[in-house]
């Protein structure tokens, strides 16, 4: 039997390793894939579409906020893994009353890397979670920008911050953009941009006439949760002629586990696109 204490502060016990988990979040789904968890992940959500092989093939148990808890108390589980700020609150407490939930709760790269390899030791995979961080780590001491600063407190260097005042919107009608206080933030500073909204927590309502009025360079639309596109993009330039607007990635920007890896030669693809076309609106 062993207790471990997740990301909120809550202990969870487990009388043995894990053999029938649900995950209740895309990105940690990815994640326990890349782990080698073929046979223990029983149960996904319906957004958990990476990898591919698992959405087809893994019993769906509703939305990452919308979860079906009698399927998830059928299937048996041994343990079931969440996210704070993903699943509600009062769903995982009901999961609480027949499982072990253990809840991630992911603001910055850091928090990243502890829920890899927190999940990592307490799925047996602990030498797995520590090759992809450590792979993580390093593919981001490449991204450099214009030149680099260290930061010991994230554990590798940092892109100088680029002139760009930027903003990333997540969602339409109302606009929303990312704070301070998020993933996304984190990651807009691993690229070098100033976020205008830094100074706001979590996900802060905005208008086109506020990012203009701040002196918004840079407006970067992602792909989720709200899908934008080119029609969305071109909208926002008639509003905003003097700002560079770019449809990105979000998976990129806001996923937490090993799609990491991916997301440096991205970050430089995208950075040598504004650097190419400063004026221009593009998609990425």
């Amino acid at each position: 039997m062993s207790t471990f204490t997740d990301q909120t502060g809550k202990e969870i016990t487990l009388k043995s390793p894990p053999e029938r988990i649900i995950s209740l979040v895309p990105s940690q789904t990815e994640f326990l894939y890349d782990l080698g968890l073929e046979d223990e992940v029983i149960g996904i959500t319906k957004f958990c579409t990476n990898p591919e092989v698992w959405f087809r093939t893994k019993k769906r148990i509703g939305g990452t906020k919308d979860l079906k808890i009698n399927t998830i108390k059928s299937l048996g589980p041994d343990l079931i893994i969440a996210n704070k700020e993903e699943n509600l609150k009062q769903q995982v407490q009901a999961l609480e009353s027949f499982c072990p939930v253990w809840t991630s709760d992911v603001s910055n790269t850091e928090d990243a890397f502890d829920m890899m390899l927190s999940l990592g030791e307490i799925l047996c995979r602990k030498e797995r979670a520590q090759e992809i961080v450590s792979h993580i780590r390093f593919s981001f001491q490449k991204l450099s920008g214009n030149g680099i600063h260290s930061n010991p407190q994230f554990g590798f260097l940092r892109p100088a911050r680029s002139k760009f005042k930027t903003a990333y919107l997540i969602w339409k009608d109302p606009y929303m953009t990312a704070g301070g206080d998020t993933f996304i933030n984190d990651m807009m500073e691993l690229c070098g941009f100033q976020n205008l909204y830094a100074r706001h927590k979590r996900y802060p309502i905005t208008t086109p006439q506020e990012l203009r009025e701040a002196g918004c360079n840079l407006l970067l639309l992602s792909s989720e949760p709200f899908p934008f596109k080119a029609k969305q993009a071109d909208e926002l330039q008639h509003q905003l002629p003097f700002t560079k607007i770019i449809l990105v990635n979000g998976e990129m920007f806001s996923w937490y586990g090993s799609r990491m890896q991916y997301a440096p030669l991205y970050f430089r693809n995208l950075l040598q696109d504004i650097a190419h076309n400063p004026l221009e609106a593009a998609a990425i």
